[in-house]
Protein backbone atom coordinates (compact mmCIF):
# COMPACT_ATOMS: atom_id res chain seq x y z
CA UNK A 1 0.00 0.00 0.00
CA UNK A 2 1.20 3.59 -1.20
CA UNK A 3 2.44 6.08 1.48
CA UNK A 4 2.68 9.15 2.04
CA UNK A 5 6.54 8.90 1.52
CA UNK A 6 5.82 7.04 -1.56
CA UNK A 7 3.99 9.91 -3.11
CA UNK A 8 6.54 12.30 -2.06
CA UNK A 9 9.23 10.49 -3.66
CA UNK A 10 7.24 9.92 -7.14
CA UNK A 11 6.04 13.75 -7.08
CA UNK A 12 9.74 15.05 -6.26
CA UNK A 13 7.61 17.31 -3.55
CA UNK A 14 8.05 17.25 0.10
CA UNK A 15 6.58 15.48 2.64
CA UNK A 16 5.20 18.52 3.82
CA UNK A 17 3.74 19.67 0.58
CA UNK A 18 2.30 16.84 0.30
CA UNK A 19 -0.12 16.66 3.19
CA UNK A 20 -0.42 20.44 2.68
CA UNK A 21 -2.20 18.87 -0.78
CA UNK A 22 -4.35 16.45 0.84
CA UNK A 23 -5.45 18.55 3.19
CA UNK A 24 -6.59 20.90 0.85
CA UNK A 25 -4.61 23.77 2.74
CA UNK A 26 -4.67 26.62 0.25
CA UNK A 27 -0.52 27.83 0.04
CA UNK A 28 0.22 25.18 -2.71
CA UNK A 29 0.65 25.84 -6.23
CA UNK A 30 -2.15 24.66 -9.13
CA UNK A 31 1.09 22.96 -10.69
CA UNK A 32 2.00 20.97 -7.26
CA UNK A 33 -1.74 19.91 -6.61
CA UNK A 34 -2.40 18.55 -9.88
CA UNK A 35 1.22 16.54 -9.38
CA UNK A 36 0.67 14.89 -6.19
CA UNK A 37 -3.07 14.50 -6.98
CA UNK A 38 -2.30 12.68 -9.81
CA UNK A 39 0.20 10.58 -8.59
CA UNK A 40 -2.20 9.49 -5.57
CA UNK A 41 -4.83 8.03 -8.10
CA UNK A 42 -2.11 6.35 -10.15
CA UNK A 43 -0.30 4.54 -6.64
CA UNK A 44 -4.18 4.49 -5.44
CA UNK A 45 -3.12 6.13 -1.93
CA UNK A 46 -5.76 6.22 0.51
CA UNK A 47 -4.67 7.66 3.99
CA UNK A 48 -5.69 6.50 7.40
CA UNK A 49 -8.88 7.99 8.41
CA UNK A 50 -7.27 7.88 12.35
CA UNK A 51 -3.75 9.16 11.28
CA UNK A 52 -5.50 12.12 9.49
CA UNK A 53 -7.54 12.77 12.73
CA UNK A 54 -4.22 12.81 14.46
CA UNK A 55 -2.43 15.05 11.74
CA UNK A 56 -4.92 17.42 11.17
CA UNK A 57 -6.52 17.66 14.41
CA UNK A 58 -10.44 17.10 11.88
CA UNK A 59 -12.93 14.59 12.00
CA UNK A 60 -13.37 14.55 8.47
CA UNK A 61 -17.25 14.88 8.81
CA UNK A 62 -20.06 17.51 7.80
CA UNK A 63 -22.85 16.78 9.28
CA UNK A 64 -26.48 17.41 7.45
CA UNK A 65 -29.64 18.37 8.60
CA UNK A 66 -33.13 18.81 6.62
CA UNK A 67 -35.73 20.59 8.95
CA UNK A 68 -38.91 21.28 6.84
CA UNK A 69 -43.00 20.63 7.64
CA UNK A 70 -43.54 18.54 5.19
CA UNK A 71 -41.60 15.24 6.11
CA UNK A 72 -40.09 14.61 3.10
CA UNK A 73 -36.75 15.62 3.56
CA UNK A 74 -34.42 14.26 0.73
CA UNK A 75 -37.29 12.47 -0.91
CA UNK A 76 -38.22 16.03 -2.64
CA UNK A 77 -35.83 16.06 -6.20
CA UNK A 78 -35.08 19.45 -5.43
CA UNK A 79 -33.60 18.68 -1.93
CA UNK A 80 -31.71 15.38 -3.22
CA UNK A 81 -30.09 17.19 -6.32
CA UNK A 82 -28.65 19.89 -3.74
CA UNK A 83 -27.24 17.59 -1.55
CA UNK A 84 -25.66 15.05 -4.11
CA UNK A 85 -23.97 18.45 -5.80
CA UNK A 86 -22.75 19.79 -1.99
CA UNK A 87 -21.49 16.08 -1.52
CA UNK A 88 -20.13 15.44 -4.90
CA UNK A 89 -17.78 18.69 -4.28
CA UNK A 90 -16.83 17.90 -0.47
CA UNK A 91 -16.02 14.17 -1.10
CA UNK A 92 -13.15 15.44 -3.15
CA UNK A 93 -11.34 16.55 -0.38
CA UNK A 94 -12.05 13.87 1.38
CA UNK A 95 -15.05 14.62 3.68
CA UNK A 96 -17.69 12.29 4.72
CA UNK A 97 -21.24 13.33 5.55
CA UNK A 98 -23.44 12.53 8.96
CA UNK A 99 -26.99 13.01 8.21
CA UNK A 100 -28.26 14.01 11.95
CA UNK A 101 -30.34 12.18 14.61
CA UNK A 102 -31.87 13.74 17.73
CA UNK A 103 -31.50 11.05 19.53
CA UNK A 104 -27.75 9.26 20.94
CA UNK A 105 -28.32 6.13 22.48
CA UNK A 106 -32.26 6.45 24.02
CA UNK A 107 -31.39 9.62 24.99
CA UNK A 108 -33.43 13.00 23.36
CA UNK A 109 -30.90 15.14 21.83
CA UNK A 110 -30.69 18.89 19.84
CA UNK A 111 -28.78 18.19 16.50
CA UNK A 112 -26.50 21.09 17.66
CA UNK A 113 -25.71 18.44 20.95
CA UNK A 114 -25.56 15.73 18.03
CA UNK A 115 -23.37 17.40 16.15
CA UNK A 116 -20.69 18.18 18.92
CA UNK A 117 -21.25 14.58 20.47
CA UNK A 118 -19.80 13.32 16.87
CA UNK A 119 -16.85 16.13 16.22
CA UNK A 120 -18.22 17.66 12.94
CA UNK A 121 -15.76 19.97 10.98
CA UNK A 122 -18.83 21.68 9.82
CA UNK A 123 -23.06 21.60 9.16
CA UNK A 124 -25.06 22.22 6.27
CA UNK A 125 -28.46 23.29 6.57
CA UNK A 126 -31.10 22.41 4.43
CA UNK A 127 -33.88 24.03 5.37
CA UNK A 128 -36.99 26.70 4.34
CA UNK A 129 -39.27 27.83 7.52
CA UNK A 130 -38.80 30.83 9.07
CA UNK A 131 -37.37 31.31 12.78
CA UNK A 132 -37.21 27.64 13.56
CA UNK A 133 -35.39 27.63 17.15
CA UNK A 134 -33.18 24.13 16.16
CA UNK A 135 -31.80 26.01 12.96
CA UNK A 136 -31.01 29.29 15.14
CA UNK A 137 -29.17 27.61 17.81
CA UNK A 138 -26.93 26.00 14.38
CA UNK A 139 -26.35 28.95 13.38
CA UNK A 140 -25.14 30.59 15.95
CA UNK A 141 -22.58 28.34 17.35
CA UNK A 142 -19.25 28.88 16.57
CA UNK A 143 -19.05 25.50 14.31
CA UNK A 144 -18.58 26.68 10.68
CA UNK A 145 -22.02 26.40 8.83
CA UNK A 146 -24.11 26.96 5.64
CA UNK A 147 -27.58 27.17 5.20
CA UNK A 148 -29.74 25.99 2.19
CA UNK A 149 -32.66 27.46 0.78
CA UNK A 150 -33.56 30.09 3.70
CA UNK A 151 -31.54 33.53 3.81
CA UNK A 152 -29.58 33.66 7.58
CA UNK A 153 -27.75 36.41 9.73
CA UNK A 154 -26.15 34.07 12.02
CA UNK A 155 -24.03 31.99 9.62
CA UNK A 156 -23.16 31.48 5.35
CA UNK A 157 -26.16 31.04 3.64
CA UNK A 158 -26.87 30.03 -0.60
CA UNK A 159 -30.49 30.20 -1.64
CA UNK A 160 -32.32 31.09 -4.94
CA UNK A 161 -33.30 34.35 -6.32
CA UNK A 162 -37.37 33.41 -5.59
CA UNK A 163 -38.65 36.78 -6.43
CA UNK A 164 -37.10 37.43 -9.84
CA UNK A 165 -38.34 33.56 -10.50
CA UNK A 166 -41.41 34.80 -9.64
CA UNK A 167 -41.25 37.58 -12.01
CA UNK A 168 -40.33 35.62 -15.15
CA UNK A 169 -43.33 33.79 -14.54
CA UNK A 170 -45.49 36.39 -14.54
CA UNK A 171 -44.17 38.18 -17.26
CA UNK A 172 -44.11 35.14 -19.54
CA UNK A 173 -47.65 34.39 -18.66
CA UNK A 174 -48.26 38.14 -19.80
CA UNK A 175 -46.18 37.69 -22.83
CA UNK A 176 -48.60 35.16 -24.23
CA UNK A 177 -51.52 37.37 -23.47
CA UNK A 178 -52.52 36.39 -20.00
CA UNK A 179 -54.12 38.85 -17.58
CA UNK A 180 -55.99 36.66 -15.75
CA UNK A 181 -53.15 35.06 -13.82
CA UNK A 182 -53.49 33.20 -10.47
CA UNK A 183 -50.91 31.56 -8.00
CA UNK A 184 -50.54 28.54 -5.81
CA UNK A 185 -48.69 29.93 -3.05
CA UNK A 186 -45.99 27.93 -0.59
CA UNK A 187 -47.15 27.88 3.15
CA UNK A 188 -45.72 31.71 4.28
CA UNK A 189 -44.27 29.81 7.22
CA UNK A 190 -41.44 29.10 4.83
CA UNK A 191 -38.96 31.16 3.43
CA UNK A 192 -39.20 30.53 -0.69
CA UNK A 193 -43.54 30.46 0.45
CA UNK A 194 -42.96 34.17 1.38
CA UNK A 195 -40.29 35.24 -1.33
CA UNK A 196 -42.34 33.42 -4.33
CA UNK A 197 -45.50 35.46 -3.40
CA UNK A 198 -43.60 38.74 -2.85
CA UNK A 199 -42.53 38.09 -6.15
CA UNK A 200 -45.55 37.43 -7.79
CA UNK A 201 -47.68 40.15 -5.88
CA UNK A 202 -45.08 42.89 -7.03
CA UNK A 203 -44.64 41.65 -10.68
CA UNK A 204 -48.75 42.00 -10.92
CA UNK A 205 -48.07 45.95 -9.72
CA UNK A 206 -45.28 46.64 -11.72
CA UNK A 207 -47.47 45.53 -14.57
CA UNK A 208 -50.50 47.29 -13.62
CA UNK A 209 -52.61 43.97 -13.30
CA UNK A 210 -55.51 43.64 -11.14
CA UNK A 211 -56.05 40.72 -9.54
CA UNK A 212 -58.40 38.91 -6.99
CA UNK A 213 -57.70 38.00 -3.83
CA UNK A 214 -58.95 34.50 -4.48
CA UNK A 215 -56.64 33.78 -7.22
CA UNK A 216 -54.10 33.50 -4.39
CA UNK A 217 -54.38 30.08 -2.80
CA UNK A 218 -51.83 28.61 -0.07
CA UNK A 219 -50.57 25.50 -1.99
CA UNK A 220 -49.22 24.66 1.41
CA UNK A 221 -45.47 22.51 1.62
CA UNK A 222 -45.01 22.07 -1.68
CA UNK A 223 -46.60 19.07 -2.13
CA UNK A 224 -48.34 17.19 -5.14
CA UNK A 225 -51.46 17.03 -2.51
CA UNK A 226 -51.70 20.78 -1.91
CA UNK A 227 -51.42 21.61 -5.56
CA UNK A 228 -54.14 19.32 -5.88
CA UNK A 229 -56.35 21.07 -3.18
CA UNK A 230 -55.49 24.47 -4.57
CA UNK A 231 -56.72 23.97 -7.77
CA UNK A 232 -60.00 22.15 -6.81
CA UNK A 233 -60.23 26.42 -5.11
CA UNK A 234 -59.41 27.78 -7.99
CA UNK A 235 -61.94 26.32 -9.82
CA UNK A 236 -64.23 26.78 -7.35
CA UNK A 237 -64.44 30.64 -8.07
CA UNK A 238 -66.87 31.77 -10.22
CA UNK A 239 -64.83 33.79 -12.69
CA UNK A 240 -61.71 31.56 -13.39
CA UNK A 241 -58.19 32.56 -14.37
CA UNK A 242 -56.67 31.86 -17.78
CA UNK A 243 -53.07 31.15 -15.89
CA UNK A 244 -51.88 29.40 -13.02
CA UNK A 245 -48.26 30.15 -11.34
CA UNK A 246 -47.54 27.47 -8.88
CA UNK A 247 -44.47 27.94 -6.25
CA UNK A 248 -43.18 24.36 -6.88
CA UNK A 249 -43.42 21.89 -9.83
CA UNK A 250 -44.85 19.20 -7.36
CA UNK A 251 -47.61 21.82 -6.81
CA UNK A 252 -48.00 22.40 -10.56
CA UNK A 253 -48.19 19.13 -11.31
CA UNK A 254 -50.78 18.38 -8.47
CA UNK A 255 -52.94 21.21 -10.24
CA UNK A 256 -52.88 19.85 -13.65
CA UNK A 257 -53.76 16.40 -12.29
CA UNK A 258 -56.89 18.39 -10.87
CA UNK A 259 -57.98 19.99 -14.21
CA UNK A 260 -57.64 17.09 -15.98
CA UNK A 261 -60.31 15.17 -13.58
CA UNK A 262 -62.63 18.20 -14.05
CA UNK A 263 -62.10 17.18 -17.95
CA UNK A 264 -59.91 20.40 -18.56
CA UNK A 265 -56.92 20.27 -20.88
CA UNK A 266 -53.57 22.38 -20.11
CA UNK A 267 -52.50 24.27 -22.13
CA UNK A 268 -55.58 24.66 -23.99
CA UNK A 269 -58.00 25.94 -20.78
CA UNK A 270 -55.01 26.87 -18.26
CA UNK A 271 -51.59 27.91 -19.10
CA UNK A 272 -49.04 26.01 -15.88
CA UNK A 273 -45.73 27.63 -15.13
CA UNK A 274 -43.82 26.06 -12.22
CA UNK A 275 -40.77 26.42 -10.22
CA UNK A 276 -37.80 24.30 -9.50
CA UNK A 277 -37.15 22.48 -12.91
CA UNK A 278 -36.86 18.76 -11.08
CA UNK A 279 -36.00 16.27 -13.69
CA UNK A 280 -39.52 14.44 -13.75
CA UNK A 281 -41.34 17.42 -15.28
CA UNK A 282 -39.32 17.10 -18.59
CA UNK A 283 -41.10 13.92 -19.42
CA UNK A 284 -44.79 14.65 -18.25
CA UNK A 285 -47.50 15.53 -20.57
CA UNK A 286 -47.02 18.17 -21.38
CA UNK A 287 -43.91 18.94 -20.52
CA UNK A 288 -43.68 21.62 -17.95
CA UNK A 289 -43.05 25.34 -18.04
CA UNK A 290 -40.80 26.19 -15.15
CA UNK A 291 -38.70 28.13 -13.49
CA UNK A 292 -34.98 26.41 -12.91
CA UNK A 293 -33.10 26.24 -9.81
CA UNK A 294 -28.98 25.98 -10.57
CA UNK A 295 -28.76 23.10 -7.71
CA UNK A 296 -25.17 22.38 -9.37
CA UNK A 297 -24.48 25.69 -8.75
CA UNK A 298 -26.29 26.06 -5.12
CA UNK A 299 -24.93 22.87 -4.23
CA UNK A 300 -21.23 23.76 -5.22
CA UNK A 301 -21.65 27.19 -3.93
CA UNK A 302 -22.46 25.97 -0.37
CA UNK A 303 -19.77 23.62 -0.46
CA UNK A 304 -16.57 26.03 -1.33
CA UNK A 305 -18.57 28.39 1.67
CA UNK A 306 -18.36 25.49 4.30
CA UNK A 307 -15.17 24.00 3.31
CA UNK A 308 -13.45 27.99 3.67
CA UNK A 309 -14.26 28.17 7.12
CA UNK A 310 -13.81 24.74 7.94
CA UNK A 311 -9.96 25.60 6.23
CA UNK A 312 -9.22 28.93 8.07
CA UNK A 313 -11.04 27.49 10.98
CA UNK A 314 -13.19 31.19 10.85
CA UNK A 315 -16.88 31.66 10.61
CA UNK A 316 -18.68 33.68 7.94
CA UNK A 317 -21.50 35.33 7.79
CA UNK A 318 -22.14 35.50 3.58
CA UNK A 319 -25.47 35.31 1.82
CA UNK A 320 -25.21 33.88 -1.83
CA UNK A 321 -28.07 34.27 -4.29
CA UNK A 322 -28.55 31.90 -7.58
CA UNK A 323 -29.75 32.95 -10.76
CA UNK A 324 -32.57 31.49 -11.76
CA UNK A 325 -34.19 31.06 -15.76
CA UNK A 326 -37.23 30.34 -17.42
CA UNK A 327 -37.52 26.80 -18.77
CA UNK A 328 -40.04 26.88 -21.63
CA UNK A 329 -41.76 23.88 -22.73
CA UNK A 330 -45.17 22.73 -23.72
CA UNK A 331 -47.73 23.84 -20.96
CA UNK A 332 -48.56 27.53 -21.93
CA UNK A 333 -50.03 28.97 -25.00
CA UNK A 334 -50.85 32.31 -26.28
CA UNK A 335 -54.16 33.77 -25.54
Amino acid sequence: MATIYDIAKKTGYSITTVSKVLNNYTDVSDKARKKVMDAVTEMGYFPSSSARMLTTKKSWTIGVVFVEKAGVGMEHPFFSSVIENFKKNVERFGYDLLFASNQIGNEAKTYLEHFRYRGVDGIVVVCSLLNDPEVEKLMKADIPSVVIDLDSKGSSAVYSDNEYGSELAVDYLVSLGHRSIAHISGDQGLFVGVQRLKGFKDAIQKLNLSISDEFIVDGGFFTYEGGQRAMEALLRNRVRPTAVYAAGDLMALGAIDTIRKHGLSVPEDFSIVGFDDIQMIRYTAPALTTIRQNTDLIGKTAANLLLDQINENEKQSLSVKIPVTLIERDSCRKI
